[in-house]
């Protein structure tokens, strides 16, 4: 009767987009969040990189039951601060812009994709307030302070919903 629950438990994946340009100062953050988590999550985890096209992230969460994403968000007055929206609860703040270099950004995604019942059930957003986002610029230290934290945040918000996916499964 428990293989059931183990079955169901592994078959549940996670996956962790970190977005941003690297070529467009604080927008960076995306991929050095990336690399920053290099080798820390478990090996039943999937890691992407992505910068554009805010659209081709529905066909990148396509089948995983849990998303975590970190991207750089306009300032809202204080550089660097961390934001974790989780989804399950509360809609992005509509206050913070996420809107790439298109004109279709992370939350007008992630509501399609809620419409469209393409989402994964549990969406965990972090944002970091960015100071600036010219083409060329570098990261602000504010943003680039954050980093590690985000990291930190991401390892654990990864084991929470990979323990309480394997509940649910259990539970099922």
């Amino acid at each position: 009767m428990s293989a059931t629950p183990d079955r169901a438990a592994a078959a549940r994946k996670v996956l962790v987009i970190c977005l941003g340009n690297p070529d467009r100062g604080d927008d960076a953050l995306g991929v050095a969040v990336a690399n920053a988590l290099a080798g820390r999550l478990p090996a039943d985890t999937t890691l992407l990189r992505r910068s554009g096209d805010m659209m081709s992230l529905i066909e990148d969460w396509a089948g995983f039951d849990a998303l975590v994403c970190v991207d750089a968000a306009a300032a809202m007055g204080t550089p660097g601060r961390i934001h974790r929206t989780d989804l399950a609860r509360d809609e992005l703040p509509t206050e913070m812009s996420f809107t790439s270099s298109h004109a279709f950004g992370l939350a007008e995604t992630v509501r399609l994709a809620r419409t469209l019942a393409l989402a994964p059930p549990d969406i965990v957003v972090y944002a970091v307030e960015g100071g600036g986002f010219d083409v060329g610029a570098p990261m602000t230290p504010a943003v680039a302070a954050a980093i590690d934290e985000v990291a930190d945040c991401i390892v654990a918000e990864v084991d929470r919903l990979r323990q309480s996916l394997a509940e649910a499964a259990h539970h099922a």
